[in-house]
């Protein structure tokens, strides 16, 4: 299993409350659908290397 980096976000409440929605409407923890929403953007981007494989992608 790959290490993960932990880290405090601040968000506006409406922001949160529009992303637990989301993450609700996708069966995702706000956790899950920030991790989603990032790697999508980096592979969306081409920041993503072949060698870098995230595991967020198993419910989509």
């Amino acid at each position: 299993m790959s290490k993960r980096k932990s880290f405090v976000l601040r968000i506006n409440p409406e922001t949160f409350k529009q992303l637990e929605k989301w993450a609700d409407d996708e069966f995702r923890s706000v956790n899950g659908q920030l991790e989603w929403i990032i790697n999508k953007s980096l592979k969306d981007a081409k920041r993503l290397s072949n060698k870098q494989k995230p595991d967020t992608d198993k419910n989509q």
